[in-house]
């Protein structure tokens, strides 16, 4: 008992002392170090983010003549000078009509360039003057660590430029994308992230970009601490694609795989991506590699069954879709392959995709 009071009493003496100081203080000269730090990201960081509606064309029970229908909001931020726009590609999904508003109330009709709804990204163009471009600063989100503070800013439910303050809740998340894709190394933070901050950026604390704030996991479609960013790092690796080919240019092997391939994963009691047939003139059909075939009274043999690429396990598609992002054409890799109950190995150079 003696302890305790002890306590109270120095923090008394403590306490009032600061509690008299502060009536003396000019608030507004005031902030503390965190709040200088918050203040100094918005005002850096804000006049990148960018307003993002876009609208849908329907032809109505009552006229043949469509009708532009509004189908939503999101954010986005600025890239570059040249007027190209980083969002989600949820944000703009089938929509006729997409406008840009920049922080000055500005707004311009806008163009995507680029879609990967594997990542759910998407890049736009506008066509604005290089001197009303604000350009974000990308960071690197390898650096990041749980507890480090993060600010997302965005346009929750259609109000401009909010600012939300938190922490890096957790890293190496993974979360499903709009093709049922997953990506992986996600940042989970507890900033809250509410519908409209989708496409936003999530900065550190030196107003750098680390992440792209995309989903939210809540029972009621509002924040509850648990909002999920594209690491930064994946937005380096694609946007520049995005903007020069229109979409990420994944190398292919030479190998068509099997559709509903996780029927008949668990038909055969196997792991790995199946090879339906091998391509032409491709490194797989020049070494030996093989498809299924069909057999005596139509039954189905198996052939070649891709269970590493360099060393990384392949358990599934998005195991092998992971890997293969990693390359470019021209790259020579070592794929592992079980067939009758053998591990065969093929050194192979991945080929240019084909146009779309």
């Amino acid at each position: 008992m003696k302890i305790i009071q002890s306590l109270v009493i120095g923090l008394a003496v403590v306490i009032f002392p600061a509690l008299s100081s502060a009536q003396e203080l000019d608030y507004s000269q005031f902030k503390t170090n965190d709040e200088a730090n918050n203040i100094e990201v918005f005002k850096q960081a804000s006049p990148s983010v960018v307003h993002i509606t876009n609208s849908r064309l329907v032809r109505t029970f009552y006229s043949l003549n469509p009708q532009e229908v509004p189908q939503g909001s999101g954010t986005g931020f600025i890239w570059n000078e040249d007027g190209y726009i980083v969002t989600n590609f949820h944000v703009i999904q089938q929509a006729n009509r997409v406008s840009v508003t920049l922080q000055d109330g500005t707004s311009y009709d806008a163009v995507a360039v680029g879609l990967d709804p594997d990542k759910d990204l998407a890049v736009l163009k506008i066509d604005a003057p290089a001197a009303e471009l604000v350009p974000v600063s990308p960071g690197d989100s390898s650096l990041l660590e749980v507890g480090r503070k993060v600010i997302a800013i965005g346009n929750p439910f259609g109000l401009d430029t909010t600012m939300t303050v938190g922490v890096v809740s957790a890293l190496g998340r993974e979360i499903d994308s709009m093709s049922r894709r997953t990506i992986r190394d996600v940042i989970q933070t507890d900033a809250a992230i509410n519908p409209g901050n989708s496409g936003g950026p999530l900065l550190n604390s030196l107003g750098q970009l680390i992440g792209v704030n995309t989903q939210i996991y809540s029972p009621s479609g509002a924040n509850s601490g648990i909002g999920f960013a594209i690491p930064v790092n994946i937005v380096k690796r694609v946007v520049p694609e995005l903007i020069a080919y229109g979409r990420v240019q994944t190398p292919i092997l030479g190998i068509t795989r099997l559709p509903q391939p996780d029927y008949y994963r668990e038909l055969w009691g196997i792991e790995g991506v199946i090879v339906l047939n091998v391509v032409e003139g491709t490194d797989p059909e020049r070494l030996g590699m093989r498809g299924l075939t069909q057999v005596q009274r139509g039954r189905i043999q198996l052939g070649d069954v891709v269970v590493e690429i360099d060393g990384r396990p392949v358990r599934n598609e998005d195991d092998y879709a992971n890997i293969m992002e990693q390359h470019r054409p021209g790259d020579v890799v070592r794929v592992r392959t079980r067939r009758d109950n053998q591990l065969l190995d093929y050194d192979i150079e991945l080929q240019e995709p084909p146009d779309r």
